[in-house]
């Protein structure tokens, strides 16, 4: 069995994903975080639960593809990057303050 280095909760958590839609599913338990492209589920939790000391019940990840974009004056197309996003939801009792 291969042995793993060891990953730090900072090189799989990018940055926390603050929109209105977000906010909304904070008061929910509900936290989105922009992570690493090969991060896995489990990882995503390590990374959350030893970052900021709390328990998480369940994680979702989605990759969103960048979307297509032309310049105005060359005409050129081209994309914006795409991102992977987790949302994780906190057993109750939990909470992350990401505005302090």
């Amino acid at each position: 069995m291969k042995a793993e280095s060891r990953v730090h909760p900072e090189d799989i958590l990018l940055r926390p994903v603050l929109s209105e839609k977000t906010w909304h599913g904070i008061e929910e338990g509900k936290y989105t975080f922009s992570v690493k492209p090969g991060a896995s589920k489990v990882a995503i939790r390590q990374a959350v639960e030893e970052m900021f000391d709390v328990k998480v019940e369940k994680v979702w990840a989605l990759r969103r593809p960048g979307k297509p974009r032309r310049t105005r004056m060359d005409r050129r197309h081209g994309r914006t990057s795409g991102e992977k996003r987790a949302v994780v939801k906190l057993a109750p009792g939990h909470r992350i303050d990401l505005v302090g």
